[in-house]
């Protein structure tokens, strides 16, 4: 491996960046539905969920939450496995795409797919974090 990507890869500041940026999906859509809590609760309520707004404040709650934990690298482990859930439970609530056609249903899949995608890279980050933690 060239000195420069060795370089990169054990920096402290790539690590902070790369949980940032594997987070984000998550903090960046906690904080829509806190800024827009009304709107949010409406977009619940659509897919079934009620009350709107104890779902809503749940979602952002545990969005922001575990971001934040796995930001400071406290509880990976168990804020990955909450995102995991949140975000495979996802796809029967907003992405059936078993239950549509057309481009509808290949757009939900394409973001089913992501998802699953998703879970893998939080799960690569809870692995890395313990062994970081072991070393």
């Amino acid at each position: 491996m060239p000195r420069i990507i060795a370089s990169i890869l054990d920096s402290h500041a790539f690590e902070i960046l790369s949980r940032i940026l594997l987070t984000f999906v998550f903090w960046s859509s906690g904080l829509a539905k806190l800024l827009d809590f009304s709107g949010n609760v409406e977009i619940m309520e659509s897919f079934g969920l009620h009350p709107g707004w104890v779902v809503n404040a749940a979602t952002l709650v545990l969005q922001i939450g575990a971001s934040l934990m796995i930001l400071f690298n406290r509880g990976v482990w168990l804020a990955v496995g909450a995102l995991a859930v949140f975000t495979i439970l996802t796809i029967p609530v907003a992405h059936p795409f078993w239950a549509k056609e057309g481009e509808e249903a290949f757009r939900d899949m394409t973001v089913a797919v992501e998802h699953v995608s998703l879970i893998g890279g939080l799960a690569m980050g809870a692995i890395l974090s313990r062994r970081g933690r072991r070393a």
